[in-house]
């Protein structure tokens, strides 16, 4: 369950900025300008939220599978490349500010990394109904 709410926070965190913020402030009537700093800054705090989520979904995976998941297992796979992406993101904000595309591109990456795992089966389920401790 700790693997699924932490896959929402972040997942649903980085698209509902992406397709639910920035169109939300443009309706409302911001300047472009205006609506660009408060995505970005915005933006900022979502990728480092999702880095610290990855490292968690991370570590489950490990607790779960084994540290050989990492690398075997193709959610841990997917893990390392969101966690790429984070720190792709960060990089090129503190490194080379300029490159706003670069910025987007792996925002998202990182985001369809999240789609992507979204649609894998939680670890340690192999897919029957657990049964209740009493």
């Amino acid at each position: 369950m700790l693997w699924q709410l932490t896959q929402m926070l972040w997942v649903g965190g980085l698209w509902l900025i992406h397709i639910g913020l920035q169109p939300a402030l443009g309706r409302i009537g911001l300047a472009p300008l205006l609506i660009d700093e408060v995505a970005s800054a915005f933006e900022v705090l979502v990728v480092g939220f999702a880095a610290l989520c990855v490292i968690f979904q991370a570590l489950v995976l490990v607790q779960a599978e084994g540290l050989g998941s990492l690398w075997r297992d193709f959610r841990g796979q997917v893990l390392l490349m969101a966690l790429y992406a984070c720190a792709m993101y960060v990089a090129v904000r503190v490194g080379w500010p300029d490159a706003q595309r670069w910025q987007v591109f792996s925002y998202l990456v990182l985001g369809f990394s999240g789609l992507v795992l979204v649609m894998q089966p939680v670890p340690g389920w192999s897919g029957r109904v657990r049964e209740a401790h009493p």
